[in-house]
């Protein structure tokens, strides 16, 4: 159990990480800098929270074979690192919550964009960008469908593909072990949840002003 407990550790931690810091890149972006095609590109973005996770799979399958990266955890970790539209949609409107006045003051100050983004949005969205990173967790760790299509050897299964391990319907299911591990796999879940519910209601209702 330590081993698959590592594996989810190493996947989700990572891929949360990473969806943090790409997606409040994006958000950045869409809420205060000037581009041509700004709208546009923001709602085809939106558009894609309509499309089916099932419609991907083949063609994810398909790329991820080509590049060599089956049993591995690349195809659980990269797109992580690959901007959510939920996310960036969320931090988008706790941005936009922010007064342009600061961005102005930091100018004068002598910041530029990136800047402005580190010293100024990033410590003022810290309710959305907790609130984003308990989401990612939460479906990372429990993501079994990815695990199952991706992960051939036993050894790299994460904690929510290993629990099948217990369960064989042609001789004995280990019902005991599997109920004392599926409790343990929660652990991690609650832990977080717990520990950063405020920000979590704070992040959702993105209301007030931060600085």
């Amino acid at each position: 159990f330590g081993t698959f407990f590592k594996n989810s550790l190493i996947i989700s931690g990572t891929s949360t990480i990473g969806q943090i810091i790409t997606s409040s890149m994006v958000a950045y972006g869409f809420s205060r800098i000037k581009f041509v095609g700004k709208k546009f590109w923001f709602r085809m973005m939106i558009i894609t929270l309509l499309l089916p996770g099932q419609v991907m799979q083949i063609p994810q399958y398909i790329l991820f074979n080509e590049l060599g990266w089956i049993d591995t955890f690349k195809p659980l970790i990269i797109p992580g690192f690959m901007a959510g539209a939920f996310f960036v949609f969320l931090m988008v409107q706790f941005i936009q919550g922010l007064p342009m006045e600061l961005d102005e003051a930091a100018r004068i100050d002598g910041c530029d964009r990136y800047s402005i983004y580190f010293r100024i949005i990033l410590p003022n969205i810290k309710p959305a960008l907790i609130t984003a990173g308990i989401f990612s967790f939460y479906w990372s760790w429990n993501n079994f469908m990815q695990g199952l299509m991706y992960i051939q050897t036993p050894r790299k299964y994460p904690a929510a593909l290993a629990l099948q391990l217990f369960s064989d319907p042609q001789s004995v299911t280990h019902w005991g072990a599997m109920f004392a591990m599926a409790t343990l796999s929660l652990v991690p879940i609650f832990t977080i949840f717990i520990t950063f519910q405020s920000y979590l209601v704070e992040g959702i209702s993105t209301t007030g002003l931060k600085g």
